[in-house]
This record gives structure tokens, C-alpha cells and sequence, in this order.
């Protein structure tokens, strides 16, 4: 059952890597056409969508694979506070990116939208490098 969940995990990580390319994305943006700018956000839209889904597996099985092990406490609240950090600033970082669309849409400039999804994408890259560090360097609680 470890096997099956710690495959599952691997997979939920790969569909995160999603966060990895985003704020490469986004630079590319700005040097878009109008319809090119509409058409990249409503993309990234329903990727960050797609890379929610993975997030929420990986909750599940990384809640299963924590129990199984003795890690330290300080070491689990870090990994859940930056996995909850991650999951908000995705899930804010929605807005401006429909804000995107809404501009062109409308015909005004979708600059300053661009930035914000960019500036958050940024931080969810940094806190996401940061987790996968404390996945592969865990703290163990020491045997008395």
C-alpha cells in the first residue's frame, strides 16, 4: 500500500511541476498580441486548475505517508504550512489571471495583471523548490 501511495505522490509532484514552468509562462506573456495574451491566461487557468487537482492528492497521500514514518513535528508543520502557502497563492493567483482575460476582453492593457500572476507564480515556484528540498532531506525524530 506504501508503494501504491508513494507512486501516487511522485505522480501528484510531476502534476505540481506545473508551478515550475508558470512564471516563465507568464514572462512570455507581456510580449504577447491581445488575442495571444487571452488565449496563453485562459490556458494557464486551466492548467493552475489541473495542477489544484494534484495538490489535493497530494494532501491525501502525503497525510498517508507522513503516518507511516517518525518524522519530527517541526519537520511536518513546515511541509503543511508551505503545501497550505502553496494551495492559497495558487488558488489566489486565479483572479488575476481571469482579470487577464476580462481585460483584453475588453480591449484595456492586462499589464498590470500579468505582474501579479507573475509575482505570486514566482513565490509558489520558491515555496514549491522549498518543499520538494524538505521531501528529499526530511527530519527524522532521533531513536532515545
Amino acid at each position: 500500500m506504501v508503494d501504491f501511495l508513494l507512486f501516487l505522490h511522485v505522480i501528484g509532484a510531476i502534476g505540481m511541476g506545473f508551478y515550475l514552468v508558470l512564471p516563465f509562462l507568464l514572462g512570455r506573456a507581456s510580449r504577447l498580441a491581445g488575442s495571444g495574451q487571452e488565449g496563453l491566461a485562459e490556458g494557464l487557468i486551466n492548467g493552475n486548475r489541473i495542477a489544484q487537482y494534484f495538490l489535493i492528492l497530494q494532501f491525501l497521500t502525503g497525510g498517508y505517508l507522513i503516518s507511516q514514518n517518525d518524522y519530527t513535528v517541526v519537520w511536518i508543520v513546515l511541509v503543511i504550512l508551505l503545501f497550505l502557502a502553496i494551495a492559497a497563492l495558487a488558488g489566489i493567483m486565479t483572479k488575476p489571471l481571469k482579470r487577464i482575460v476580462a481585460s483584453i476582453q475588453a480591449g484595456q492593457s492586462a499589464t498590470s495583471h500579468i505582474k501579479k500572476a507573475q509575482t505570486m507564480s514566482f513565490i509558489i515556484l520558491l515555496l514549491f523548490l522549498i518543499t520538494i528540498y524538505l521531501m528529499k532531506y526530511p527530519f527524522y525524530q532521533e531513536l532515545p
